[in-house]
């Protein structure tokens, strides 16, 4: 049986990202959200090139559709990103519950009727505490949770479910807790403001981030990258891990996006996150067989350069 990948979440940002490279890998991809905007795939892939692509419109909380993606498809390997962030959740906590907790429990009851035996999954630091609640340094993966957000316990439960299923029906997962993601495509979300910025740089523009501290960046090309592999690599377990990285300050972050386009202003706040400074990816290192990891100050100049290139031509080869 040939694999086929399905997507979650395929128009977001890490899903464009996830379906884009999936096209370059020549696999076969089923995109499902409830969604039909292409806006963010259109900046990475043309409309000819998305042609290889099977685009499913439908609803993750209705656990039958769900189910009829799996069985229509014949899905092969599952990358469940499709969720509701921080704002979102906070303006509509029971939908955020529906899409982010239900949505993932649907798709692991697709997986057990249909005889899929693996999922790959996104979690979040946003299972963290404040860091205040933590011993300096980076986080390691079983550090408590204590989620200060209904995003980050609701994806804390998500992580519970995949345990459940791994126990009860011999469903494995890889969960992947990414921090702040960056790139094309990244437009919403508590830490889309890094992105936001170097997009305004490239048009020439001033902008502030909103907020300041120390975080892990991670390029987006490089987390669907992370993905793909998560869902082909079977862990043997519900597995959780960080994607880890250096933590950078993100006035380091303005810095990288004033030398890469001389001229503009980027400023920052005082504002702090309430997560801690950085998660250890020692976890992932041991066990993915690549770790995929674009030096900062390179993919914020793919990102500036992507964002002035024409539509559908990302120009990515990472």
């Amino acid at each position: 049986m040939s694999a086929t990948y399905l997507v979650t979440g395929g128009m977001g940002c890490l899903g464009a990202w996830t379906l884009y490279h999936l096209h370059r890998q020549g696999k076969r991809a089923v995109c499902f959200d409830l969604s039909e905007d292409r806006q963010r795939l259109d900046l990475l892939l043309s409309r000819d090139e998305q042609a290889a692509i099977t685009f499913v419109r439908g609803d993750l909380t209705d656990t039958q559709q769900v189910r009829d993606v799996f069985a229509q498809h014949a899905i092969t390997h599952v990358i469940h990103l499709a969720a509701l962030q921080v704002p979102f959740c906070r303006a509509n906590p029971p939908v955020g519950a529906q899409v982010n907790v239900t949505g993932a429990v649907n798709i692991f009851e697709a997986a057990r009727h249909t005889g899929v035996k693996h999922v790959a999954m996104a979690s979040s630091v946003a299972v963290y505490g404040p860091p205040e609640m933590y011993a300096p340094g980076l986080l390691p993966a079983d550090a408590p949770v204590a989620p200060r957000t209904l995003y980050g316990v609701y994806k804390v439960a998500n992580e519970l479910t995949a345990q459940v299923y791994w126990h009860d029906y011999g469903i494995s997962s890889t969960v992947l807790r990414p921090y702040t993601v960056y790139g094309l495509g990244r437009d919403q979300g508590l830490t889309s403001e890094p992105t936001k910025a170097m997009l305004a740089a490239a048009r020439g523009e001033d902008y502030t981030i909103n907020f300041g501290g120390v975080m892990q960046f991670h390029f987006a090309s490089d987390v669907a990258r992370q993905f793909i592999l998560a869902s082909e690599q079977h862990s043997g377990g519900a597995c959780v891990f960080n994607l880890g990285g250096e933590p950078v300050a993100v006035a380091e972050v303005a810095r990288l996006i004033m030398a890469a386009r001389p001229g503009v202003h980027i400023r920052t706040t005082d504002t702090v996150l309430p997560f801690p400074i950085g998660c250890d990816g020692s976890a992932l290192r041991a066990h993915a067989a690549e770790v995929y990891a674009t030096p900062l100050a390179a993919g914020i100049a793919a990102t500036m350069e992507a964002a002035a290139a024409p539509p559908g031509r990302a120009h990515s080869s990472r």
